[in-house]
């Protein structure tokens, strides 16, 4: 995949790392759309700002109809409500899911046809080192990033033979508004979309993007003793 001439979609592309992800792809030569629940919000020279909210079929469609020249999309949006499964409200259980697995498969059960009409090319979901280990304060989002950790490996292996890569990125905590409260050590959001338009353009199916990333990838196969070193 060559970033020089793409052009990209990059959900949730008005702030964070979506920003971040949108500005690197930009300054390596490629044509961007940058999604955005309100497109009014988008700051970023260089870009075509798009109205899309991923949970809205109707918007995911307009956006598509709008970006028929996409062959790389960048499945950044998401929402993390900080709810925990026992008590939490389901109905911010059910958001997580609806934005993070719903909205994403949407934008790629709508933007496929899109991208195989261009001659193929790239998609990649944003993941997270909690798609692979999960703890109470951030349980509806794990569990949703962990449906979607699924959703790719099973996407992957059925859009590779329509000429389209299906990547996803894992990293840990990012300087972002997300992780304003989080006190732990976080990664410099520009650093990690470097790393991740990186393993883009080096065909990468999974880029792990930081050390808490790969320590955790390291534990899986240790079981839930590696995992969860707290458990009596």
């Amino acid at each position: 995949m060559k970033i020089a001439g793409s052009t990209a979609l990059v959900t949730g592309a008005n702030r964070g790392f979506g920003r971040h992800l949108a500005a690197e792809l930009v300054a390596r030569g490629a044509t961007v759309y940058a999604g955005a629940r309100n497109p009014d919000t988008v700051d970023l020279p260089g870009v075509t700002p798009v109205r899309l909210d991923i949970t809205d079929p109707a918007s995911v469609t307009a956006a598509a109809q709008l970006a028929g020249d996409v062959n790389l999309l960048i499945n950044n949006a998401g929402i993390d409500s900080g709810t925990n499964l026992l008590d939490g409200d389901l109905d911010l259980i059910r958001l997580e899911l609806e934005t993070h697995y719903l909205g994403t498969l949407s934008m790629i059960r709508t933007f496929e046809p899109v991208i195989v009409g261009n001659g193929g090319g790239t998609i990649l979901n944003v993941l997270s080192v909690l798609s692979w280990v999960n703890f109470p304060r951030h349980a509806a989002y794990g569990a949703a990033k962990s449906a979607e950790w699924a959703m790719t490996n099973a996407l992957r292996a059925q859009l590779a033979e329509r000429g389209v890569r299906v990547a996803g990125l894992h990293v840990g905590y990012m300087d972002t508004d997300m992780a304003a409260a989080v006190t732990q050590p976080k990664s410099d959001p520009a650093v990690i979309a470097r790393i991740g338009v990186d393993g883009i353009e080096s065909d990468a199916y999974e880029i792990v993007a930081d050390d808490i990333s790969r320590q955790v990838q390291a534990g899986l196969a240790g079981g839930v003793g590696a995992l969860y070193p707290q458990l009596p």
